[in-house]
């Protein structure tokens, strides 16, 4: 029965206070002179492991139908012949290793310069580029009306462009045909 008002307590009993808690090693456990005294440096391995990948059966089927296998018999030849392994995404290019100042991700944008917002420095920017382009069409404008010159209307384009003739058909149906009337003989016929 627990106590009433109580927490109900747990059955085990806890060991005593010269028991340690996790695992004892005998490197880390010399306290605080043997931490400034002595250095764990990692070794580098001699030649790491190659994380090996699996089979790609689907580019491996790819490969057996370009060369012509057909039968099971063929492609489980084929297959014990190649061995073509899925690419590992998450290892980078150049042999693993990042090349000396790459960074990732996109680079930052440059800052905005609020004193030229506050300025309206982008406004007179804009209002120059236009005036400018007032200007450049002005002297465009200015060259085209020049005296001597004749402006092409109409008139003289088609006279250097004459528009094509139109082809005449001589095929009518035969109803439509101006049918000649009946001759009338004449008086000197008659007689």
């Amino acid at each position: 029965q627990p106590e009433l008002g109580k927490p109900m307590r747990n059955c085990y009993s806890l060991p005593g206070p010269d028991f340690t808690y996790g695992m004892y090693m005998h490197k880390r456990d010399g306290g605080v002179p043997e931490a400034i005294g002595h250095w764990d440096a990692v070794k580098a391995k001699a030649h790491p492991r190659k994380r090996v990948m699996p089979r790609d059966f689907v580019a491996m089927g790819r490969a057996a139908v370009d060369e012509g296998c057909t039968t099971a018999r063929e492609f489980a030849l084929y297959y014990g012949y190649m061995d073509i392994r899925c690419k590992d995404k998450g290892i980078l290019r150049y042999g693993g290793k990042a090349p000396p100042g790459m960074t990732f991700g996109k680079p930052p944008r440059p800052p905005t310069p609020f004193f030229d917002l506050m300025q309206h420095r982008y406004k007179e920017l804009w209002m120059e580029e236009q005036r400018a382009r007032t200007r450049v069409q002005h002297v465009v404008k200015k060259k085209v009306g020049t005296v001597g010159e004749v402006r092409e209307n109409r008139t003289t384009f088609l006279r250097t462009h004459p528009l094509p003739v139109k082809e005449e058909s001589f095929w009518h149906l035969q109803r439509f045909e101006k049918v000649q009337a009946p001759q009338i003989p004449s008086p000197d016929q008659r007689q």
